[in-house]
């Protein structure tokens, strides 16, 4: 699969089973799990299905305040989960389909994935405390 690189952009071939094995960039040799990922449609339905890793998706629009607020607090959970869980964000604006399909009502959304099910969801921002513990039990409910 095709990954991202959050650091740098550039594209990456990688394994799936090499998400768990603690990839970096081949361009900037920064983790490539240590900040979410920007995935479309495809790249998300990959991950959810085939990574060994429990995702942790988070569903945004660049023009919704409390996803541009909630941004940071993801990206530091995303840090402190390097290897751990998989942090993604999808543009709801850009992947309408796959936000219809999944019954995305409001903004930010966030939910669990493991082997293709989805673990668990949750509306609105949260704050730090609270992005653990739902990182946390994903991570148990994933085990």
């Amino acid at each position: 699969m095709k990954i991202p690189c959050p650091h740098c952009h550039k594209t990456n071939q990688l394994a799936i089973e090499r998400l768990a094995s603690q990839p970096i960039c081949g361009a900037c040799k920064k983790d490539l799990l240590s900040a979410p990922l920007e995935v479309d449609e495809q790249l998300f339905e990959e991950l959810t299905a085939q990574s060994p890793l429990p995702v942790i998706a988070d569903f945004w629009a660049s023009w919704c305040g409390p996803c541009k607020m909630f941004a940071p607090t993801f990206q530091a959970s995303a840090l402190k989960h390097t290897n751990e869980a998989l942090h993604v964000k999808i543009n709801t604006e850009d992947n309408q389909a796959l936000s219809q399909r999944l019954s995305i009502r409001s903004i930010p959304t966030l939910a669990a994935y493991s082997k293709g099910k989805e673990l668990t969801r949750v509306s609105g921002a949260l704050p730090a405390p609270s992005l653990e513990q739902f990182v946390q039990k994903a991570m148990q409910d994933a085990s």
